[in-house]
């Protein structure tokens, strides 16, 4: 029996750290950014459903969706927000759920969900177990500032759009503390996959 397993944390709190560890393990990740993405490309279904619902204006030369357009129109507009959520959603959990099944049907033992919106998108149903990547607040400001390059106050901004990860920690089967060293981080994850009963590969 596979383990499937969702990874989470907030903006800036170093969830792609843990993911990469993961694909260094060899262990599949299916990133739920990257299916979201490819769900809305030309030919998709979820596609012309969008352009039916936006217009051509939101369209590039080259026919496929200009994304800064629409996130320009969605996000002052939060009616149109869950218009988009409503198209896109459904086909990115679909496209997720088909990988895990392909990953099951090739023997692999762990499959990891990554997903950032884990449990804000009420989404836990669809794995057995959750990892969070946690930092303290202000570690994930100064990151987030440094990262993007941006004001406090726009950093700020998108650290409290989301669900504070202290709230989080009390939703995660594990918590991985990420305001350390990569190796302490490397530690814990080892340690978590081992508190879930599986014999990792390093």
């Amino acid at each position: 029996m596979a383990l499937v397993i969702g990874l989470t944390g907030g903006i800036a709190s170093g969830k792609s750290t843990v993911s990469n560890m993961f694909k260094e393990m060899k262990i599949p990740v299916v990133d739920a950014d990257v299916e979201a993405r490819l769900a809305v490309m030309k030919g998709e279904p979820a596609y012309s459903k969008i352009i039916a619902t936006f217009g051509r204006d939101i369209l590039l030369e080259d026919g496929e969706i200009d994304r800064q357009k629409l996130g320009a129109i969605i996000f002052h507009q939060a009616e149109k927000r869950m218009l988009l959520n409503e198209i896109v959603h459904p086909e990115v959990r679909k496209r997720m759920m088909g990988q895990v099944e392909k990953a099951k049907e090739s023997g692999e033992e762990l499959i990891v969900l990554d997903i950032p919106l884990l449990f804000e998108s009420k989404l836990t149903y669809m794995v057995e177990k959750t990892i969070l990547v946690f930092v303290d607040y202000d570690i994930q400001l100064q990151r987030l500032i440094e990262r993007n390059n941006l004001r406090v106050e726009d950093a700020k901004a998108r650290i409290h759009s989301q669900m504070p990860l202290n709230e989080k920690i009390k939703l995660a089967d594990a918590v991985i503390d990420n305001n350390g060293t990569i190796e302490q981080t490397k530690t814990q994850l080892i340690n978590v996959l081992t508190k879930f009963g599986l014999k990792i590969n390093q």
